[in-house]
């Protein structure tokens, strides 16, 4: 499922916007970052208040572990997950579904492996607010759906009210979008796009550390 589920959602906006000239090719670059960042939240979510709710992380945090190692083991783990979901989506994006851009593809590979691993880093730093599985994917309604409207799909950022562009300005979504649209849009690196990819990289830098600081060494 892991796999499937963003591949799937590709195939089958590929499949909706059959025949439009140039639709898939101007919604793919953004959804391709957006389909595997909301999959790793989820999964990253439900996964680890799973192993603090069965007592599996209470028993890891005895034995002598900084919880630094703790997030960063898990958020290897789940990042290298990350990775293989998004260079499967980008590959079928690319071959079997025709996605074409104006930029490097390689680097828009890129762009959905990182915002893949932004989606296991804030999955992995949020879940510590839940305390059962259902609240965990609450998160997905209140945390990463109003992201969706302000991220720049619906309208540009730049048409938003001035309230919801500055709170657009604050959620990592933005930039993870950003990234994408410049990558579809222009032929060369712009200094847009690498501000995007470095904001990206800054809210998963910023993300492990809120879950080191969150983490609890008593589960229950």
């Amino acid at each position: 499922m892991l796999l499937a589920v963003p591949a799937v959602l590709m195939g089958l906006l590929a499949w909706i916007l059959h025949g439009r000239d140039g639709e898939f090719n101007r919604f793919g670059p953004p959804l391709l970052g957006i389909f595997p960042l909301i999959v790793m939240f989820l999964v990253t979510s439900v996964a680890t208040l799973r192993e603090r709710t069965n007592g599996t992380l209470e028993r890891l945090l005895t034995m002598p572990l900084a919880k630094a190692e703790f997030v960063m083991g898990y958020a290897l783990a789940f990042g290298f997950a990350a990775v293989i979901q998004a260079v499967v989506v980008s590959g079928l994006s690319f071959g079997l579904f025709g996605l074409h851009v104006s930029g490097s593809a390689w680097l828009l590979v890129l762009v959905a492996v990182l915002d893949a691993v932004l989606g296991a880093a804030l999955g992995l730093s949020l879940s510590a607010l839940a305390s059962t599985e259902f609240q965990a994917v609450q998160f997905m309604p209140a945390f990463i759906l109003p992201q969706l409207l302000l991220c720049g799909i619906v309208i540009p950022r730049s048409q938003l009210p001035t309230v919801l562009h500055w709170l657009s300005d604050v959620l990592p979504m933005s930039y993870a979008v950003g990234a994408t649209q410049q990558l579809g849009a222009s032929t060369t690196v712009t200094s847009e796009f690498l501000v995007d990819i470095g904001v990206v990289a800054v809210f998963v830098a910023a993300a492990l550390v809120l879950g080191t600081a969150t983490l609890r060494r008593r589960t229950r």
